[in-house]
C-alpha cells in the first residue's frame, strides 16, 4: 500500500502536533504517525508547562532572557537557535491562541535559578488551560491518560499551586473543602459517562487541545503505527516505510519528514551507556511512556545523522520512588511536591544529607547522582515525621485522613517509633543518621538551614508551605513515628538528540543537512545545553522549534 504528502510527522507528542498544525494552517497535506496506541507522547504525562520568555505576562524583558539563558548553557550556549527561540516563541503563542484551540494561562512559577544573572522571580512559564476532552468524541479513547501515580482516583490536579494547596488543606479549610467535594463529584460523573475524567488539565489538557487542533484541520494522527526505515537516496529523505494495524505501507512526503518520537528514554542499551548512574551498575525507573525508545533517532542515525551526546547531562533528572503496582511490577512516583514541604529532608545511605532538597528535580537529581559516584546506586530516602506525613503526605503516601497501612505492609514506606530504628528498616548508617538530624533540628528551630540554605530561592518557597514560619521550606525533625521512601533515578526525558540546523533540518556527520530531514522535540539535542533553567524548558522549545521547523516546511521565512 502507498501514500502520500507533504509532511510526515513521526510522533504524535506536543512538538510532532505543533509542527503538523503549523505546516496545515500554511497550505501543506500532513500525515501523523505514532508508534503507541494511544497520541500524545510524554506530553500527556507532564505539567504542560511552557517555559516562553517574552510571553504576554513576562515583564523581564529580552535581554535579561538571553543573559540567563547565557548563565544557564554555558560553554554550550547555541547563540543562532537561541536568539531564534526569544524571537519565535511569543509568536509561536500568540499563533496558536489565535489559530488553534490552543489556550494558555500564566503561571507564578519562579526560574529555577531565580537569583543567577537574568533569572526572574516570576513570568516565563505558562501553561496549558484545563480544557473538557469530551470534544474529541470518539478519538477521546485514543488520548494518552494521565499518569496513573500524580492522578487521585484518575482525576487529574492542575499545575497551579493553587489547585494543589486546596487539596492539601481540605480537612483544615472550609472554602478548600467544597473546593475538593466539588471536583470530586464532577470526576464521578465523569467516569461514569466516559470511563475516565474528562476535565483535563496540565500535560494531558496540553496534549488534548494539540490533538483538537489536528483534527480540526482533517490531520489524521495514526496510532499504533510506527515508522520502520527512512525512503533516502541521492536526493535526501522523500519518506518512509511504516507499519500500520493494515500492513506495511510506504509514504512519500514531498517536503519532509519531521522526527519526533520522544527522545530515548527508555532505550534500554542506549541509557546504560549514557546514564552515570547507570554505567556503574544502579537502578532507573523513568515515567515517561513506554514507546519513547529512541526510534526517531535510530532512524536517523542508519542513514548517516549525527547523534549529538556533548551535554554534560544527558537527560533531566528527577528523583522517583517506585510504587508496587501488583504482579512484581513498579511504577515510578516522581517526586515534584514532598521536597519542598518542612519537615521532609533526604539522606543517603550513610546518614548524611547531600544537597537543597528544596532545588529543582534536576538540580537534587544531579547532586543525587554526584553523591552517589562509585556507590552501587543512585539513592536516598526521603525522611518525614508523623507531622509532616500527615500534613504533606510523602510520595505516593497522601496525607492524612488517607490511610498508610498499606504501603507500610508493601514494604513502599518505612517506618520506626525512633530514629534509630527508622534507620535500621532502611539500611541507613544509624549514628551519622541521628547526629545529620540533630543537626538540622539546631537551625530548623529557627526556621534555618546553614549547611544548604533551603528556603533561600524564590523557587525553594514556591512550592513549600507559605502558612509555615519563618521558613515555609523549613521545620525540625521531631515527632515519632518516622517515615521514609527511598529515592531512585529517573528522568523526565532526554537533552541529548540529533544535531540540527536551529530550523531543525537534522545533520550528518560532516555537519551537513540531510535534505528532507527534520527533527523536533527530545529528538533533537536541547538547546538548553543540559540544564534545566526553569519550569517548560521542554515543552516551551518544543512547540517553539516546532512551529518555526513547519514555517519552514512551507517555505515561510
Amino acid at each position: 500500500m502507498q501514500r502520500d504528502c507533504d509532511v510526515l510527522v513521526v510522533g504524535a507528542g506536543a512538538g510532532g502536533m505543533a509542527t503538523a498544525i503549523t505546516a496545515a494552517k500554511l497550505g501543506l497535506k500532513v500525515m501523523v504517525i505514532e508508534k503507541a496506541p494511544v497520541f500524545g507522547g510524554t506530553t500527556a504525562f507532564s505539567g504542560g508547562v511552557l517555559w516562553i520568555p517574552g510571553n504576554p505576562a513576562d515583564a523581564s524583558g529580552r535581554e535579561a532572557a538571553r543573559t540567563y539563558l547565557k548563565s544557564e548553557t554555558g560553554n554550550f550556549y547555541d547563540e543562532e537557535a537561541v536568539e531564534l527561540f526569544l524571537d519565535e516563541g511569543p509568536r509561536m503563542m500568540a499563533f496558536f491562541e489565535r489559530e488553534t484551540a490552543m489556550k494558555f494561562v500564566p503561571t507564578l512559577y519562579p526560574d529555577y535559578h531565580p537569583d543567577a544573572p537574568g533569572g526572574a522571580k516570576v513570568g516565563r512559564s505558562v501553561l496549558a488551560a484545563p480544557f473538557d476532552a469530551s470534544v474529541l468524541g470518539d478519538n477521546l479513547k485514543r488520548l494518552r491518560p494521565p499518569l496513573k501515580t500524580i492522578t487521585f482516583m484518575g482525576m487529574m490536579f492542575n499545575s497551579s499551586n493553587a489547585d494543589i494547596k486546596h487539596f492539601f488543606n481540605a480537612t483544615k479549610s472550609a472554602k478548600s473543602f467544597f473546593y475538593v467535594a466539588k471536583r470530586l463529584a464532577a470526576h464521578m460523573v465523569e467516569l461514569g459517562r466516559y470511563g475516565r475524567g474528562v476535565t483535563v488539565t496540565s500535560g494531558n489538557a496540553l496534549a488534548a487541545r494539540l490533538a483538537k487542533s489536528c483534527f480540526d484541520l482533517g490531520i489524521e494522527i495514526h496510532t499504533d503505527t510506527p515508522a520502520l526505515r527512512l525512503l533516502h537516496g541521492p536526493g535526501g529523505v522523500t519518506g518512509a516505510e511504516i507499519s500500520t494495524p493494515q500492513g506495511p505501507v510506504t509514504v512519500t512526503a514531498r517536503r519532509g519528514v519531521v522526527l519526533a518520537a520522544g527522545g530515548f528514554a527508555q532505550d534500554v542499551a542506549r541509557i546504560r551507556q549514557a546514564y552515570p548512574h547507570l554505567r556503574q551498575g544502579g537502578d532507573h525507573l523513568s515515567p515517561v511512556p513506554e514507546a519513547n525508545t529512541g526510534d526517531g533517532i535510530t532512524l536517523a542515525q542508519q542513514i548517516g545523522a549525527r547523534f549529538d551526546t556533548r551535554l554534560p547531562a544527558t537527560a533531566a533528572w528527577i528523583p522517583v520512588s517506585a510504587v508496587p503496582v501488583g504482579g512484581g511490577k513498579r511504577a515510578a512516583f516522581p517526586h515534584l511536591i514532598d521536597r519542598y514541604k518542612p519537615g521532609v529532608i533526604a539522606v543517603l545511605p550513610n546518614g548524611k544529607r547531600f544537597t537543597n532538597e528544596s532545588n529543582s528535580y534536576h538540580d537534587v537529581g544531579a547532586a543525587m547522582i554526584a553523591a552517589c559516584e562509585g556507590e552501587a546506586e543512585a539513592a536516598c530516602w526521603l525522611i518525614a515525621d508523623r507531622e509532616a506525613l500527615r500534613t504533606y503526605g510523602l510520595g505516593f503516601v497522601k496525607p492524612a485522613p488517607m490511610p498508610i497501612g498499606r504501603f507500610l505492609r508493601n514494604g513502599y514506606l518505612k517506618s520506626g517509633r525512633t530514629l534509630a530504628e527508622l534507620a535500621r528498616a532502611c539500611g541507613i548508617k544509624g549514628e551519622e543518621f541521628e547526629a545529620t538530624v540533630r543537626r538540622f533540628n539546631a537551625g530548623a528551630e529557627r526556621g534555618e538551614d546553614p549547611e544548604f540554605q533551603r528556603g533561600s530561592t524564590a523557587f525553594n518557597r514556591y512550592l513549600a508551605d507559605p502558612e509555615h514560619g519563618p521558613n515555609p521550606c523549613v521545620a525540625p525533625i521531631r515527632q515519632g513515628p518516622f517515615y521514609a521512601v527511598k529515592l531512585l533515578m529517573g528522568d523526565l526525558g532526554t537533552f541529548d538528540g540529533l544535531a540540527c540546523t536551529p530550523k531543525g533540518q537534522v545533520l550528518d556527520m560532516a555537519g551537513q543537512p540531510i535534505p528532507g530531514l527534520f527533527a523536533v522535540g527530545n529528538d533533537r539535542a536541547s538547546v538548553m545545553g543540559g540544564n534545566y533553567p526553569g519550569a517548560g524548558i521542554t515543552l516551551g522549545p518544543a512547540m517553539t522549534f516546532g512551529y518555526v521547523t513547519g514555517r519552514h516546511l512551507a517555505g515561510v521565512v
